[in-house]
């Protein structure tokens, strides 16, 4: 009965293959293009269902810097909601965009695209903004994450390092 917001985008786009065989849920994905509605539409996925469904959002870090005052309405409102920040320390999606259009970008316009210099502390982030966190390294400590924040009604962030 979960709901999943997918802003995972150059990372992820593989997880929803795997969720046929899933029990029933709803799956809602970025749509247009634009980068950062991720935890926005989680937020009110969660409102919308009235805190009786968890909602999972599978959010890239560099989209998530788009909208990350999102953590403290989840916070204040204390909405089931389990974000996993795939952390990968850039704007890959931007990265990928250059790729596409043929381009090779120089030094100057990759240190734009990084997201390592300084790193987002993104359990330090959540924490400031009333959200329990915690990072994870491993695909089985991120399992027990979130089966750790399935036991609660309130907001968890999970920033897996990829």
């Amino acid at each position: 009965q979960a709901i999943v917001s997918d802003e995972s985008i150059s990372y992820g786009r593989g997880f929803y293959p795997h969720t046929h065989a899933a029990p029933m849920h709803d799956w809602l994905h970025l749509a247009g293009g634009a980068i950062g509605d991720g935890m926005p539409v989680a937020t009110g996925a969660a409102l919308g269902a009235g805190g009786k469904r968890r909602v999972i959002n599978l959010q890239a870090d560099g989209s998530a810097m788009y909208s990350l005052q999102s953590l403290w309405t989840q916070g204040r409102e204390r909405l089931p909601v389990t974000t996993i920040i795939l952390n990968n320390r850039k704007y890959n999606i931007l990265i990928g965009e250059y790729q596409g259009v043929g381009a090779t970008p120089g030094p100057t316009a990759m240190s734009m695209l990084d997201l390592g210099n300084p790193d987002l502390k993104w359990v330090s982030i959540a924490d400031g903004m009333g959200v329990e966190a915690a990072r994870a390294t491993t695909m089985e400590q991120c399992a027990d994450l979130m089966a750790r924040s399935f036991r609660t009604d309130r907001p968890f962030l999970i920033e897996l390092m990829i």
